[in-house]
């Protein structure tokens, strides 16, 4: 048995810019400040008595052949990888995947290429599992996302990730001493949506959004400066301008519920706050001292608020037989 562990995602600044409409048209390229969260995909991976393949996920598929599956992200890790009969794969999330704005969809993948590249004996680097999960997503399936997630996912930690004009990507690992769960935490909205709608109007209006996806990127630079300084404050107000920007990328990125309680964090004492993920719902990231965080669970007592704790492993096997 293989047992894989992926991080779920929180980006601060310069989500929007890792789509490849706007890094592959940028001088520049796209940027991302981002950490991986303390919150994690696992993966299991055993084999089975006969040929035929088991997934278990929020439904249940038995085929006797892997071509036959509904679920895309396991029958496309399984063609990569090579491993294609006589297994049962299960997932597991800490929070449910879909529509939490914490790149879950892409946690999964990274995390089922991880669990069957280990089963077939193989040890894949944090970059093959990140660029094999972007080909799987974005080329194979054509899905309209950008490529932020799967880098987050794989190599765990606090990054600065560009996307380069070449399509190339960097990772540039930042100090992994910084406490943010003192300070930022993760409020559910409790509104969940399909991020791949959100972004394909996103990505259409490049050429509109491309002032505001400039300076998402500059933001993403400031950020880095920021965290590497231990600059909390500075990296609130920079979330408020963020959520500005964001706000003018499309028409579903917030909404009245979502706006009042923006409001309401606000009222209470927060200095800074963001939607993340491509907006419409999921969770809220938000900056605020000791005062303002009681303030905010007195307020949301029926909302879920979780510390931004960094996950500095990445993808990792926790288990295996082999």
């Amino acid at each position: 048995m293989i047992v894989s562990r992926t991080p779920l995602r929180v980006s601060f600044c310069g989500g929007g810019s890792d789509l490849k409409e706007y890094y592959k048209s940028s001088e520049k390229g796209g940027r991302v400040t981002s950490v991986a969260l303390k919150k994690y995909v696992y993966v299991t991976v055993n084999s089975r008595f006969d040929d035929s393949v088991r997934v278990s996920y929020s439904q249940m598929e038995i085929v006797d052949d892997f071509e036959k599956l509904n679920h895309q992200l396991v029958k496309e890790a399984m063609r990569m990888t090579g491993i294609v009969k006589g297994v049962e794969i299960t997932t597991i999330a800490d929070i449910p995947s879909k529509g939490s704005g914490l790149g879950s969809s892409s946690s999964v993948t990274v995390g089922l290429l991880h669990a069957l590249h280990c089963f077939a004996g193989r040890t894949p680097t944090s970059a093959q599992l990140a660029e094999e999960a972007c080909k799987i997503e974005i080329e194979i399936l054509g899905q309209t996302i950008g490529k932020q997630d799967q880098y987050a996912a794989a190599f765990g930690g606090c990054n600065h990730i560009i996307f380069n004009p070449d399509d190339t990507v960097s990772v540039e690992k930042l100090s992994t001493d910084v406490q943010f769960e003192n300070n930022f935490a993760l409020l559910y909205t409790g509104i969940t949506r399909l991020a791949n709608n959100i972004l394909k109007e996103q990505n259409e209006q490049t050429e509109k959004n491309r002032k505001s996806l400039d300076l998402l990127v500059e933001q993403a630079n400031l950020a880095k400066d920021m965290i590497l300084d231990n600059n909390f404050s500075g990296l609130a107000n920079l979330l408020n301008e963020t959520w500005i920007c964001k706000k003018e990328l499309g028409s579903n990125v917030t909404n009245e519920k979502i706006d009042l309680m923006f409001k309401k964090l606000y009222n209470c004492g927060i200095n800074g706050a963001k939607l993340l993920g491509a907006g419409g719902g999921g969770f809220i990231l938000f900056e605020g001292g000791n005062d303002a965080m009681e303030m905010v669970r007195s307020e949301f007592l029926d909302k879920k608020i979780i510390p931004l704790e960094i996950d500095n492993n990445g993808s990792c096997i926790l288990f295996s037989d082999r």
